[in-house]
């Protein structure tokens, strides 16, 4: 069993597994730049190393910093968190070949995932239907508009390294194409030091749902149920919620099985997910995250598994054993995303409480939101029993958060909680755009 952990990673995502760890009586040190030293998660762990400066590139994904950190610590183990390396296969391969141990699948496995056109070949290969569009990287301008006129314009550019929204253009004409091109490249080269990009048919309306999976390398694997995540601003989730209002249970049943399929053909180990665009009663594969997702709360309130625990005790060598019954997801979940609109330090956080209330956050009063990073400031989580009650739960919630010092989305997220297609569950990926949301959360 794993008796030390470092955690490669900041914010809510570090103190989320720090208090699985102390749970289950694992010891962990955290990882810091010179921005974070008065960070949540660094007062929160048993030990912390500063690695570096505040850019990410001089700390959060320094490899060998983060390798000597957790040596000099005598770990046993590295869990990557989400984002940064968490899908780095040079950084899984490093960690291997330390003689630690990496919470999450093994380097073949991410790397094969983590390239956005080898996971879509994989998924053909286990018989998954795929959203049109190229199978191998575009090489040149040339190329890229070649496979547009044959799949059909609006098409999505998107990086083949890519994740959290970066690197993706959609494009409705020959002329967009040649502009988004360079773009879309330097953008992919920027975030993850590669700027292959890939060709996509581009769905007008889908809904994007998405596959909780469980897997222990050994032959066992499960499913944990079903998010939405169709309520995004610029590709970037802002709203999930399990189970989907946009998938039926012969649906539900199919798109499970493809995902077991796929996870049992390519012997993954630990916890992933699949994501699909739904759309007209059909839906597509668009990839695989290996690793855990900023949402996966919703998964645990619904399954009552913590997927963090799980995680660990698999990188641990145990069999998957979630007990003899049949898994049996219960009520409704939503979460909401608070994000930060701008850098600053914040002079009130006051976040509400309550039954069937669950809040992740790694901030405090007079902590600073940093321009380094991401501004996600917390995740408002909610369980009920039907999804009615779980927006009224969601509205009271918001309702009670008090954060002065940085603005926030709240507005904007009271604003699509309360509107009509949301609250019918009839709406898709461009529902933030329908609304025409300002930052005060008012629709002109």
């Amino acid at each position: 069993m794993i008796g030390s952990l470092l955690i490669a990673n900041r914010g809510e995502i570090a103190v989320r597994i720090i208090r699985t760890c102390r749970d289950m009586g694992i010891r962990t040190v955290a990882v810091y730049s010179t921005a974070d030293a008065g960070s949540r998660h660094v007062d929160m762990a048993d030990d912390a190393v500063c690695i570096g400066g505040a850019p990410s590139a001089e700390s959060y994904l320094h490899i060998s910093n983060i390798i000597t950190a957790a040596c000099a610590k005598r770990c046993d183990a590295i869990h990557p968190g989400v984002g940064f390396l968490s899908e780095n296969p040079v950084f899984v391969d490093a960690v291997e070949h330390s003689g630690l141990i990496f919470i999450g699948p093994d380097s073949r496995t991410v790397l094969l995932l983590g390239d956005k056109v080898q996971a879509r070949n994989t998924a053909m290969q286990a018989g998954i239907p795929v959203i049109p569009g190229s199978n191998e990287p575009i090489q040149d301008i040339e190329m890229a508009l070649g496979m547009a006129k044959q799949i059909g314009y609006p098409v999505m550019l998107k990086a083949t390294a890519g994740g959290g929204g970066r690197g993706i253009r959609v494009v409705e004409s020959p002329d967009g194409l040649r502009k988004a091109f360079e773009i879309a490249t330097r953008e992919a080269q920027s975030f993850f030091s590669n700027g292959t990009l890939f060709l996509e048919k581009y769905l007008a309306h889908p809904r994007h749902v998405e596959m909780q999976m469980l897997a222990d390398g050994k032959g066992a694997v499960v499913c944990l149920g079903d998010r939405d995540c169709s309520v995004q601003q610029n590709h970037q989730k802002l709203i999930e919620e399990s189970p989907s209002e946009a998938i039926d249970d012969d649906l539900r049943k199919r798109m499970e099985a493809d995902c077991l399929r796929l996870f049992t053909k390519i012997g993954y180990r630990g916890a992933g997910t699949v994501e699909f665009l739904v759309q007209d009663g059909a839906y597509c594969f668009m990839e695989v995250n290996a690793r855990v997702q900023v949402e996966h709360p919703v998964t645990e309130a619904v399954s009552s598994i913590d997927i963090i625990r799980q995680q660990i005790l698999i990188a641990s060598g145990k069999d998957l054993s979630l007990g003899k019954e049949p898994l049996q997801n219960r009520g409704h979940a939503l979460e909401c995303r608070i994000n930060a609109t701008c850098a600053g330090s914040v002079t009130r956080f006051d976040l509400p409480l309550g039954p069937a209330v669950r809040v992740d956050t790694h901030l405090f009063r007079g902590a600073v939101i940093s321009p380094y990073y991401d501004h996600l400031m917390a995740k408002i989580i909610v369980h009920t029993p039907d999804r009615p009650t779980s927006l009224a739960t969601m509205s009271r919630a918001l309702r009670e958060c008090c954060i002065e010092g940085v603005g926030t989305n709240i507005g904007e997220l009271q604003t699509i909680l309360g509107s009509s297609q949301f609250r019918s569950g009839r709406f898709n990926t461009d529902l933030h755009a329908r609304l025409c949301i300002d930052h005060k959360g008012g629709t002109p």
